[in-house]
């Protein structure tokens, strides 16, 4: 029988078409939680880093009613600290941040050297199709009980948190702005 990470990571193998992920776990300071794995995928797809965080569905949020997050970054950079950033997020806040679409996370300094931005917003994945939603985790006999939604992370501008936080995600996804570029302008 399979366990809740391995049908996870058996998703993700589908998803990634079986190609090998770095995995790099960030150690729990949540008592009773185990640790969050960062699982890395180089050059997928073509030039994007993407990164997935395994640990934050198993904690609770009153929020989390119909399935519980983990977190899917994609950024066109090689550099593997952006998904350390997401680790460290999914494992500092699980439990008191909900993750839902226009949550915006300060992260309090640069997430890189190389990049200004200093926040993340929450939003669906850009590089999974449908298959983001509905993953079902559950053990047999209790199927749709333990169900995993991966939520998208985007590295944002200290402006650009603010906006959405005044005008909401939706105005600020009009925008004129490359979700994957980390190097960019901000867009307000």
């Amino acid at each position: 029988m399979a366990s809740r990470v391995e049908k996870y990571l058996a998703h993700l193998d589908r998803l990634s078409g079986g190609r090998e992920p770095r995995f790099f776990p960030v150690e729990s300071t949540k008592q009773g939680l185990p640790g969050v794995t960062e699982i890395v995928y180089d050059n997928l797809p073509d030039g994007l880093l993407t990164a997935l965080t395994y640990g934050l569905s198993l904690a609770e949020h009153p929020d989390w009613q119909h399935g519980s997050p983990e977190l899917c970054l994609s950024v066109n950079s090689t550099n593997v600290i952006w998904a350390h950033a997401v680790g460290f997020l999914a494992e500092q806040l699980r439990g008191t941040c909900p993750f839902s679409y226009g949550s915006t996370i300060n992260f309090g300094e640069r997430i890189v050297p190389e990049s200004e931005m200093t926040a993340f917003c929450v939003f669906a994945p850009l590089v999974l199709d449908r298959d983001y939603l509905g993953i079902d985790v559950g053990i047999p006999g209790h199927e749709g009980h333990d169900v995993i939604n991966i939520q998208g992370m985007y590295p944002i501008h200290e402006v650009e948190r603010q906006f959405i936080n005044e005008y909401g995600i939706e105005a600020f996804w009009k925008s004129d702005w490359e979700p994957t570029n980390v190097l960019r302008r901000p867009a307000i």
